[in-house]
């Protein structure tokens, strides 16, 4: 039920009336007027990234003045999140449909609703279907995609760690993803491993998995240390999860600026953690941005404009998607765009 959903909603009511379209897979095909209402379907409501994409999408509803926009928590599961797109294409409630998506594959087979209710769907952070690199919608009632390619980003993050390790024989990595069962979040294990495996004096020692939350962060770095006291790098998709290994590491007596430690999303702590010097680099997303974009284009669609397929949402910031010391140094105003 949508009941089920984490209701955080806003409306913003106006008095505008517009003649529009409802976009379905290539083709508007029914008219609609007045106002443009917007489900939000994050993987988890109580996740600062999702609070951020729903901050931009409401800030860009304002600006329209007659989009409400709803967000639902799909408590970083993905059956919940499922049965909230089939609930929203059902109820005739809502004209559009914003995911932050859990499983970006299984969630997949619940789009045909969305479509067969003429609903758009926008898909922020991943793309939908089973291509994980192919950003270019796969799935009739998928809009457009905002998001980048997880790949190349982990990619790149694992060759800052190499050329760190360069000198280091052994050079003993620690691996932190969210959840291995996450499609994406194995996309980024396998890409860091492609990355590193191909050099003999690195050996990862450990994957831990941090489920993108402090404490479950904090606990595991706590067991990766009792069998691996000594690391060189630690590999995080999540600055979440990097910031709880980071109590366990300055607990356990390590001085990270001693090592290269990697975080994932550019949250306004991890941009602090950089610019000191504790954290070697950070891969920024720009979830605000997103929220933004994705309204946009949603907006376009209900009302039968034109609608990009892919934004990049490596484009959406005023950094590059992977930033060190140096980096935020030429870019002093840069706090990041969200906060845990």
């Amino acid at each position: 039920m949508i009941a089920a959903g984490a209701l955080l909603g806003l409306t913003l009511a106006g008095c505008n009336s517009d003649v529009s379209q409802v976009y379905s897979s290539s083709t508007p095909t029914a008219a609609k007027t007045g106002q443009v209402r917007i489900a939000l379907l994050a993987s988890s409501s109580q996740n600062g990234f999702n609070k951020a994409v729903y901050d931009g999408a409401v800030a860009k509803a304002k600006e329209y003045g007659d989009v409400e926009v709803t967000i639902f928590d799909g408590k970083f599961d993905s059956q919940t999140q499922f049965n909230q797109v089939q609930n929203v294409a059902s109820q005739g409630t809502y004209d559009g449909i914003l995911l932050v998506p859990n499983d970006n594959v299984g969630i997949a087979a619940a789009i045909p609703a969305a479509a067969q209710a003429k609903i758009p769907v926008v898909t922020t952070l991943f793309p939908v279907g089973p291509n994980l690199t192919e950003l270019k919608p796969q799935v009739e009632g998928i809009v457009s995609t905002v998001a980048a390619n997880t790949e190349e980003n982990s990619k790149k993050l694992a060759e800052g760690a190499v050329k760190y390790c360069e000198d280091k024989d052994p050079c003993r990595v620690a691996i932190l993803i969210g959840q291995l069962q996450f499609p994406f979040d194995n996309l980024r294990n396998k890409a860091y491993r492609s990355v590193l495996d191909g050099h003999p004096n690195i050996k990862v020692v450990a994957t831990g998995q941090g489920n993108y939350d402090r404490d479950t962060s904090l606990k595991a770095m706590q067991n990766i240390l009792q069998a691996n006291p000594k690391l060189d790098v630690l590999l995080s998709n999540a600055d979440q999860q990097t910031i709880g290994a980071q109590v366990a590491l300055e607990s356990a007596g390590v001085d990270l600026s001693t090592m290269y430690v990697t975080g994932g999303g550019g949250n306004q702590e991890a941009i602090k953690q950089v610019r000191a010097g504790k954290w070697a680099a950070d891969q920024v997303d720009f979830p605000s941005s997103m929220g933004k974009a994705a309204v946009e284009q949603l907006v376009n669609a209900v009302r039968g404009k034109p609608v990009t397929p892919v934004i990049d949402a490596n484009t959406l910031g005023p950094v590059p998607v992977i930033v060190t010391k140096e980096i935020l140094d030429e870019h002093p105003d840069f706090a990041g765009e969200w906060a845990d």
